[in-house]
């Protein structure tokens, strides 16, 4: 039974302090090297709502203006803590098989003046809403799966807009990008960083590029992408829709595999393999249509497939399924972590904020590969559960009492100083 007690304390608390000195190497200066520690750890820490003034008062900060500053104003590279994470990923999840993962998610937003917001399809809505879209990637392998990069969607509206633009502090080397070609930028950057990876996964948003799928076959990377059912394909009777060709599938070329443990069993699907020579081009390798049949209700999916040597289908299928983790991956960033509480408008907090948040769970993700196995009768430790855990025995243990004390002295002092303004406001326009 003590067994089933045991954690990783000491461990976990190395792994992110392993991280927090290699990202404030960015820093040049003390004050914000402390403060993105605190600010991550903010981010960790189980707060009704996280922002500046939350996070700064869980660090124990006189004020948010601390916090404030490291999001709005002090000096350092987004861009280059991401590829800290990279590396930090490379190191503790890397595998020759990893996959990338590359989908959207969006933000609801009230108003017109926060970056790239505008009346917009969001998948995470599942209807047209006013929001702002981000492209992430993620990364999957036998160790585990975290979110390691984003660019942030600028719609025409907002790039063509100069006005818009400056108000937002969107720098003048951004132009529009179809979120393809987002997706496209954050792949090569992976690669070029050294991520070991095999794969690339994506749904429809991403599997109708045809420049994106060339692109990943001139860097060699496999790819399973998701197409509509009218998605056309070449065969040896010509161009075809993907509906039309599994209509005419026997009986015998569908087999039952599972797509990936799920927590109530196997995700089991009918999954047919239709080899397409006749797509090959100048970067060879072989192409495939996959195509994944519902058990229950008969429902098709379709995927385009490539690689540079012959597969089986259950290495396609195992890539398919592993789409889910990057809605597992953005279900904890929400749900956890804050992905989507900002209340930033401007282009450079809003990478700030969410490369943290990224910074976050690739450190959770990580230590659950250093935890104890899991005695009979556990599950392993997931992330959601690791970070409850780690707050509860590293984190609120060094908080002090007295700073408890001094922010609601803070807030009560904030709030009387609003009201004596609001009062002294209205008296100078109310009789």
């Amino acid at each position: 039974m003590a067994a089933a007690y045991r954690v990783d304390v000491q461990r976990w608390s190395g792994l992110f302090s392993e991280l927090m000195d290699t990202i404030g190497e960015r820093f040049t200066r003390p004050e914000p090297r402390r403060r993105v520690r605190d600010f991550v750890s903010g981010l960790l820490a189980p707060l009704p709502t996280k922002n500046c003034w939350t996070i700064a008062e869980h660090a124990g900060d006189d004020g948010p203006g601390g916090m404030q500053d490291l999001i709005g104003r002090a000096s350092w590279d987004d861009t280059l803590v991401r590829a800290d994470v990279r590396q930090f990923v490379a190191a503790r999840l890397g595998h020759r098989d990893g996959i990338l993962i590359v989908d959207e998610t969006g933000d609801l937003k009230k108003g017109t003046h926060t970056v790239g917001v505008q009346r917009q399809y969001s998948g995470t809505a599942g209807k047209i809403e006013n929001c702002q879209l981000a492209v992430h990637l993620s990364y999957a392998s036998p160790l585990g799966h975290t979110l390691i990069d984003v660019a942030l969607y600028l719609p025409k509206s907002w790039a063509e807009d100069p006005d818009r633009r400056a108000e937002a502090g969107v720098p003048e080397t951004v132009t529009f990008a179809t979120k393809p070609q987002l997706a496209r930028r954050l792949i090569e950057a992976a690669v070029a960083g050294g991520l070991p990876c095999r794969w690339v996964a994506g749904d429809e948003a991403y599997g109708g590029d045809p420049h994106l799928a060339a692109a990943l076959r001139g860097h060699r990377l496999g790819y399973v992408l998701a197409v509509a059912c009218s998605h056309r394909v070449p065969t040896g009777l010509g161009v075809q829709r993907a509906d039309r060709i599994a209509a005419g599938l026997p009986k015998q070329a569908w087999q039952r595999i599972s797509a990936g443990d799920g927590a109530k069993g196997h995700r089991f699907y009918d999954w047919a393999l239709v080899a397409l020579p006749q797509a090959v081009d100048q970067h060879a390798g072989h192409h495939w249509l996959l195509i994944r049949r519902n058990r229950s209700t008969g429902e098709l999916a379709f995927y385009r497939c490539w690689s540079p040597e012959p597969v089986p289908l259950h290495q396609l299928v195992a890539v398919a399924g592993s789409r889910w983790r990057v809605e597992e991956s953005f279900q904890a960033a929400k749900t956890g972590l804050g992905l989507d509480q900002h209340q930033h408008r401007r282009w450079q907090a809003w990478h700030r904020w969410t490369t943290l948040v990224i910074v976050a769970h690739a450190f959770l993700a990580a230590a659950t590969t250093v935890s104890t196995t899991s005695t009979q009768g556990l599950i392993p430790i997931t992330v959601n559960e690791l970070r409850r855990l780690f707050h509860a025995l590293i984190i609120e243990p060094a908080r002090r009492i007295a700073d408890v004390i001094a922010w609601s002295l803070f807030r009560r002092r904030h709030q009387a100083t609003a009201i004596t303004s609001h009062y002294a406001r209205q008296a100078l326009t109310d009789p």
